[in-house]
């Protein structure tokens, strides 16, 4: 294991805070990116900055995947993890991403990896609020 990565973008730091509150899940970092994994073993979000600024990740998506490939900076995910419903998002410095749909799909990809006793007993997270303009 390394050090952790730094993000900087204010979105990505409020989606790797949302994947952390899913119990057992644990946050490892190959390759020079987070990896966010259910129970310890199947990851379920990838995560890490972009050159220039901006940020991006990857998810598992089996039910929704052609709904979030129809967003702005989605592609299915490299390396054939596009075959098991798996999309990357790309986003720019100061792009607003839709959290609330961010976190959504992260509820979905973590409850496809993790152990079904484990994803029952817990209640999806509620949205994040959302801010108010400066």
């Amino acid at each position: 294991m390394t050090a952790s990565v730094k993000l900087k973008d204010a979105n990505a730091k409020a989606l790797r805070k949302a994947a952390l509150v899913y119990p057992d899940t644990v946050e490892d970092f190959p390759w020079g990116h987070s990896a966010f994994k259910a129970a310890g073993k199947k990851a379920f979000l990838f995560m890490g900055e972009e050159e220039g600024g901006g940020w991006s990740c990857s998810m598992k998506l089996p039910y929704r995947n052609a709904d979030a490939l129809k967003m702005k900076g989605a592609t299915p995910t490299a390396y054939g993890l596009a075959k098991s419903g798996w999309v990357s998002f790309s986003f720019r410095p100061k792009a607003k991403a839709p959290m609330e749909k961010m976190t959504d799909f992260l509820d979905e990809s973590w409850r496809a990896v993790a152990p079904k006793k484990l994803s029952a007993a817990f209640a999806p997270p509620a949205p994040p609020k959302k801010r108010k303009p400066a």
